[in-house]
């Protein structure tokens, strides 16, 4: 698929952009292409288009740079893209930069950390709009067995046996925009979500193919977790293993459960690109960290650290004690 053309299908189907429309593109020096094709895709739309450039440099950032935010202060766009590199030491900068593009929750936000060319031509994003429309159908489907679920049993052949409490808390999907609550999304969209209650979460994760803000894993790492706080991290790729744990400690509730989610997405690859891998058909991710952009999360971290797992076995328990298991096999048993 032609890059141009994904971007304005997303452009079209997840944010709903339309003609006369503003769109506001903040794009990091080394994804210009990527913020070209967006470009164009917004004027094949009838869209006006702004394009920013970020220079980077080999130091992560941790703020928002003051020239943008001045640009933030005086711009009020109807959409902003956010196309950036996904290093995990740069996860407070991103999450500074949402909460500015975001504070009015007037504009919808597509925000992609790690974002390639190939996603667009080859991955995640290469939907045309009848994939969309099918993902956003599937992703519907999936949240009515969902609801009123208070519990998640999830066993793997790795070893992964564990549990966790979603009573009350509500599922939702980032290939919808929910004009109600104006949540922003990642771009490639494909997951089915919610937000744990942060104490809930106990047992053994066995992450086996990626770790947000990591370029790869060369070994599982295991997790140890009690009342939602992971209480040792074990792997025999030591150089993960000290990156994990270090985005585990940036602060106080780095290490409190934030996120449960199940990959919908068919074109998603598995690859050391964690913001499509986590979108891959019948896998799941557990992440640590922030969640109060999540309906009824209350982790407040600075960073957010997703851990992907293939092949789970998923296991729901219903509000009247009732259980049933919706994915195995890599396949939705619905």
């Amino acid at each position: 698929m032609e890059a141009t053309e994904a971007a304005r299908n997303a452009l079209d189907c997840v944010l709903e952009t339309v003609s006369g429309e503003r769109v506001l593109v903040i794009c990091d020096d080394e994804k210009l292409a990527i913020g070209t094709a967006f470009g164009e895709g917004a004027v094949n739309l009838d869209a006006w288009i702004r394009l920013i450039t970020l220079k980077t440099s080999e130091a992560p950032r941790s703020e928002v740079p003051r020239q943008l935010i001045e640009v933030l202060s005086s711009q009020k766009p109807d959409v902003y893209v956010n196309l950036l590199r996904g290093r995990g030491d740069e996860t407070p900068f991103r999450l500074k930069l949402i909460h500015l593009e975001t504070r009015e929750k007037r504009a919808r936000l597509g925000h992609c950390p790690g974002v390639t060319l190939r996603m667009l031509t080859h991955g995640a994003l290469a939907l045309t709009i009848n994939e969309h429309r099918t993902m956003q159908e599937s992703a519907g489907e999936l949240m009515k067995v969902l609801n009123g679920t208070s519990k998640i049993m999830v066993k793997s052949a790795l070893g992964t046996d564990l549990s966790l409490s979603v009573q009350d808390r509500v599922f939702f999907t980032d290939t919808i925009l929910d004009w109600a609550k104006m949540k922003w999304m990642n771009l490639p969209t494909g997951e089915v979500i919610v937000a744990p209650r942060e104490d809930s979460l106990e047992g053994k994760l066995v992450c086996d193919s990626a770790v947000g803000g990591l370029d790869s894993l060369k070994h599982p790492a295991e997790l140890t977790v009690e009342k939602g706080v992971v209480k040792a991290v074990h792997s025999d790729d030591k150089e993960a293993l000290t990156k994990i744990n270090q985005f585990l400690q940036v602060d106080e509730d780095a290490g409190i459960v934030g996120e449960f989610a199940f990959g919908i997405n068919p074109k998603a690859r598995l690859s050391t690109n964690f913001l499509e891998a986590e979108k891959t058909l019948g896998t799941i991710h557990i992440a640590f960290g922030h969640n109060t952009d999540m309906p009824g999360g209350r982790n407040p971290s600075k960073t957010h650290t997703d851990f992907l797992m293939t092949n789970p076995i998923v296991t729901i328990v219903t509000r009247n004690g009732n259980d049933m298991t919706v994915l195995s096999d890599g396949k939705f048993r619905i």
